[in-house]
């Protein structure tokens, strides 16, 4: 089961890494971006509130709905997408998660981080915004995209919601409840 029960309460009912998570708030929005390349931008004057370094993705064949709770196949993107922008994980200073709030989903991903980040992981803040606009299934990566372009714009990272009982299972940095302000100038989406 994918999306929450918790339908007479939807401003607490998607709780990313919460102990007592049980699926993700179905949502709606977009974004649109204006990619150019970056000298481009600057001789134009153009305002540039990030820069897309790299992308990777990866599937398996575990299961049509499943994931493999080692957290290989996303570890392995993100290990690809760092690659190929030449950072080291260390250079990553937030991670914008998928935090579906799926008990299955949040597991892999912490799993994930803890693969490809190795120790840094424990230092490195992870949200999920799905906690506050829920997910939007296909629209998601362009929102999430645009949560980290504006936390590296304004050096804010944003909050997990209703993050109140943290999973044990889930013992990264999950920047419960309150935005944090802090420096960004490397951030991970993995939506």
């Amino acid at each position: 089961k994918a999306t929450t029960p918790r339908n007479d309460q939807p401003e607490s009912a998607a709780r990313p890494f919460d102990r007592t998570r049980n699926g993700f708030v179905l949502g709606e929005g977009s974004a649109i971006f204006v990619l150019e390349e970056l000298e481009h931008a600057r001789r134009r004057g153009a305002h540039i509130y990030a820069e897309v370094l790299s992308h990777a993705e990866r599937c398996n064949a575990h299961s049509m709905t499943g994931l493999r709770p080692d957290g290989r196949e996303m570890a392995d993107a993100i290990t690809s997408a760092l690659h190929q922008a030449r950072l080291d994980p260390r250079a990553v200073d937030y991670i914008n998660a998928h935090g579906s709030a799926t008990q299955q989903n949040d597991l892999h991903e912490t799993a994930a981080f803890k693969r490809s980040l190795g120790e840094h992981a424990y230092r490195t803040p992870v949200s999920s915004i799905k906690s506050m606009i829920g997910h939007s299934l296909g629209a998601i990566c362009a929102l999430e995209v645009a949560a980290c372009a504006l936390a590296i714009e304004h050096s804010v990272i944003p909050p997990t919601a209703n993050l109140r009982e943290p999973d044990p299972a889930c013992d990264l940095d999950y920047v419960p409840l309150v935005a944090r302000e802090q420096r960004v100038d490397v951030a991970l989406s993995v939506a």
